[in-house]
């Protein structure tokens, strides 16, 4: 059997004394796990320079993240008076093996600019029937919407690597322009 030639060659690169193959994410690879994931952590700063997070469930469209929340909530308030955040997408790694043993996700982090979208902004907004399956019916008037713009770069972890490759930094890490 004929050997492919027009697959592209993963560079190795020696880590701790073995060589590995180096990690070739794509953007388009980064965005795909950002895309079926559902929750991250958004970091924020308070107005009075308190850092502050919490664990939102989010949902996507054309490479932007939108998060249904309370427009009286601490996170409506403060990120709309900073309008910087940063947020963590942790990837479920391991499959059913996962269930049984302690296996750490994978992680994408990035930073971006938020948005927060008073109550009723949905409805007139042309993302609406994107995220319709995302906001349910009685609290499209309600919540305010926070739409994160991400920039940057993507900095990963574990994406892409063996669980293996995990334990070594230089191995698991990446970068990845947004």
């Amino acid at each position: 059997m004929a050997a492919n030639t027009t697959a592209p060659t993963v560079p190795m690169t020696e880590v701790d004394g073995h060589v590995v193959q180096a990690t070739r994410l794509s953007n388009e690879r980064v965005w795909q796990a950002v895309v079926k994931a559902s929750f991250a952590i958004i970091a924020y700063v308070t107005p009075t320079g308190a850092p502050r997070s919490s664990g939102v469930v989010y949902a996507t469209f054309e490479r932007r993240l939108y998060v249904a929340v309370a427009p009286e909530s601490w996170k409506a308030k403060h990120i709309a008076t900073g309008g910087r955040v940063s947020v963590t997408v942790p990837v479920r790694r391991g499959g059913p093996l996962s269930l049984i043993l302690p296996i750490p996700p994978a992680t994408i982090s990035f930073n971006g600019t938020a948005t927060v979208h008073a109550a009723g902004w949905l409805r007139n907004s042309s993302v609406a029937r994107h995220l319709a399956a995302f906001v349910p019916p009685e609290r499209r008037n309600s919540a305010a919407i926070i739409e994160v713009v991400p920039d940057g770069e993507f900095l990963t972890y574990g994406l892409g690597v063996s669980l293996m490759e995990m334990r070594s930094p230089a191995v698991a890490q990446a970068r990845v322009p947004v």
